[in-house]
């Protein structure tokens, strides 16, 4: 299976969290499958950063840094996903949620999320 990992999923799977569901850290480590997070995480998670949210504690050169250790492959931003956002349905306002849904549909991949607002989209999740 070709996963995509949502920023929230990325981010406990490379802090190894306990938010993270046993269930997905071992659809993670099957090597059958192959793992993706796209560069609009981590474009995501350095807006955040720095606005200094409160809520949002992570050094994002750092976590960058760490992404090859996580074996997990990066997905680009293309032109051909920005396109396709403008064909989504506005189910969900969140810019990066938008492309990130885009990407899934296109490359083709199942996005791994807890968030069930992402399910009413035409594109393949799965809810951890």
């Amino acid at each position: 299976m070709r996963l995509l990992l949502d920023t929230h999923v990325l981010l406990w799977a490379v802090a190894a969290s306990r938010r993270l569901p046993k269930s997905t850290r071992a659809l993670l480590l099957d090597e059958e499958n192959e793992v993706f997070y796209s560069a609009a995480s981590v474009w995501e998670m350095s807006i955040k950063a720095s606005l200094r949210r409160s809520d949002f504690k992570i050094d994002v050169e750092e976590f960058h840094a760490s992404l090859p250790q996580a074996a997990f492959s990066e997905l680009a931003v293309r032109s051909v996903h920005t396109v396709a956002v403008s064909k989504l349905p506005p189910v969900h306002r969140d810019p990066f949620d938008r492309i990130l849904v885009a990407q899934a549909m296109l490359e083709p991949l199942v996005r791994l999320t807890n968030d069930v607002i992402l399910t009413k989209y035409p594109a393949p999740v799965r809810m951890i």
